[in-house]
């Protein structure tokens, strides 16, 4: 979808009958009986349903690849082959095509890759949640969507590559590898320390204050991320002793105070109104903001019930998530043409 925001004609090809697994993750469903889930990662595309089992669709298929740049794919290791479609033999054939893998545990993995399960081996449930609470998924299938920019960013420059060798090639990510490089200063903080990493809910193990506090009316979160803020961020909050006390001057010194830091800055925001404080810290720069809720954070941004939140420029939405099959008879007669 993403490739396809940014100007690529994009040919989906699903099982008959059925089509996308996601177009029935619902409800909900809209008018048209399209689930909500499949309609939120399917813009810009067209559909057709082959049947990699009827030779006359892997022919459809074999002339969709002749004329593709980039091929998508996250089938199970050896599936496509079976089916007369091996990425070796076709790039052969065609060494300026790009072939795309998108995998759960790489590429020589048959295990089927779900978020939820990703989630939960390669660490990020395990930092998710209270501190004193259980393990908890991230609210989205972020996994999936890591994954999906990785490869989104490595066809793009595997398209640079290739117009300056004329050659395509192999790229290949998985959900395991991208969520696990995701954990970024995390999973460095464990490689640095050899200490587990623990949950810290709202609060950041790196940082002191960084975390959600209850105002009078609602929650609200300040990110302090230097210590030119933390001056700005007490001063605003009339915190003056915290201010003037140079033990604090420091991130490391506020770690070393977390409790009392915090403390002294949730007993403060309490007296008024989230939409006080946050006046008062951005008029001198300090990172906050209200917890707000999905509906609420919508009205900030320009969203559909059909396409779902549009993409910042340069890209832009052109077509409507497809309806199974709702252009495979153009397809099969014109190919690529089916674009113009």
């Amino acid at each position: 979808m993403m490739l396809g925001d940014l100007g690529a004609d994009v040919i989906k090809i699903e099982r008959p009958v059925s089509g996308d697994e996601t177009r029935g993750w619902g409800p909900p469903f809209d008018a048209r009986g399209e689930s909500a889930y499949y309609l939120s990662i399917n813009r810009n595309k067209l559909s057709i349903a082959c049947d990699l089992s009827d030779p006359a669709d892997r022919d459809v298929i074999a002339r969709l690849i002749d004329g593709a740049d980039v091929l998508v794919e996250n089938f199970r290791p050896g599936a496509l082959a079976r089916a007369g479609f091996a990425p070796a033999g076709i790039l052969e054939r065609r060494p300026a095509l790009i072939w795309c893998t998108i995998s759960g545990f790489g590429a020589d993995s048959d295990r089927p890759g779900y978020d939820f399960v990703v989630q939960a081996e390669r660490g990020w449930m395990a930092i998710t949640g209270e501190s004193g609470g259980a393990p908890m998924k991230v609210g989205v299938a972020l996994a999936d969507v890591v994954a999906g920019k990785d490869a989104a960013i490595a066809v793009l420059a595997a398209l640079v590559a290739r117009a300056r060798t004329g050659k395509g090639g192999r790229v290949v990510t998985s959900l395991a590898h991208s969520a696990t490089a995701a954990l970024v200063n995390v999973a460095q903080n464990a490689l640095i320390t050899g200490d587990e990493a623990k949950r810290w809910g709202n609060a950041h193990p790196n940082l002191v204050p960084y975390e959600a506090f209850q105002a009078r009316d609602r929650q609200i979160v300040i990110a302090v991320g230097s210590d030119a803020q933390w001056g700005a961020c007490a001063r605003a909050l009339g915190l003056d002793a915290l201010a003037a006390d140079g033990t604090l001057a420091t991130n490391a010194g506020r770690l070393a105070a977390r409790d009392r830091v915090c403390g002294a800055i949730a007993q403060r925001l309490r007296e008024q109104d989230a939409a006080h404080w946050c006046a008062l810290l951005d008029r001198v720069g300090v990172p906050c903001g209200v917890v707000k809720g999905v509906r609420e954070s919508l009205r900030e941004v320009s969203a559909s019930p059909l396409t779902g939140v549009w993409p910042e420029a340069p890209a832009t939405v052109r077509r409507p998530p497809p309806m199974l099959d709702e252009h495979g008879a153009e397809i099969r007669r014109r190919g690529w043409g089916a674009f113009a």
